[in-house]
């Protein structure tokens, strides 16, 4: 146990007996346990395998390369459809993670064993993902813009895409595109 994650379950207010087990189950896998994000982040040779997360409705492991795994159980989650890698395995009572220790020690196992291998997640290139309307209008029409745009890194790029094309009006597309713009310029991505 690392004395740094102690802070993560001490203030837990809600699912104190599931993320203590969770803990357990992932020490128990002889994984290193290390903060990240502000979450307890389990590694394997400075790998991430797997990370606790807490929220009002659930507590989960999130396996960093989820959508590698075999999932034979049927219980991985996507979180949203824009989530490529990670996947959940969400838990709402401790009996729940007690029933399945064993299958989470094979899940993290099995993540072990992907990242043994160098497995990596074929993502998305950014061009893959939809260009608002809105947004490809202002990059035809302002060259400045597009030469920003394509000089942010891919991350970022995929950020503004997906921000833009969230919206369900075309009135909300247009004003965060207009809104963005010259955060864009100025090199900066959507949350910086």
């Amino acid at each position: 146990m690392n004395p740094k994650v102690d802070f993560f379950f001490n203030k837990a207010k809600k699912w104190q007996e599931e993320l203590e087990q969770l803990r357990v189950i992932a020490l128990d896998c002889n994984l290193t346990e290390e903060l990240k994000w502000g979450c307890p982040c389990y590694t394997f040779q400075q790998n991430n395998i797997v990370l606790i997360h807490a929220f009002k409705e659930y507590c989960a492991y999130l396996f960093f390369k989820g959508a590698l795994l075999n999932d034979a159980e049927g219980i991985l989650i996507q979180q949203t459809e824009n989530v490529q890698s990670a996947r959940q395995i969400r838990f709402t009572n401790v009996k729940e993670v007690i029933d399945s220790k064993a299958i989470l020690k094979a899940y993290i196992y099995e993540a072990i064993e992907v990242e043994r291998a160098g497995l990596k997640v074929e993502l998305k290139k950014t061009e893959e993902f939809t260009t608002a309307e809105e947004f490809q209008k202002k990059l035809d029409e302002i060259p400045a813009l597009k030469t920003a745009f394509e000089a942010l890194t891919p991350g970022r790029q995929r950020a503004y895409k997906l921000y833009f094309s969230a919206a369900k009006q075309a009135k909300t597309r247009e004003a965060r595109v207009e809104k963005s713009i010259p955060q864009i310029l100025d090199g900066k991505g959507l949350d910086d």
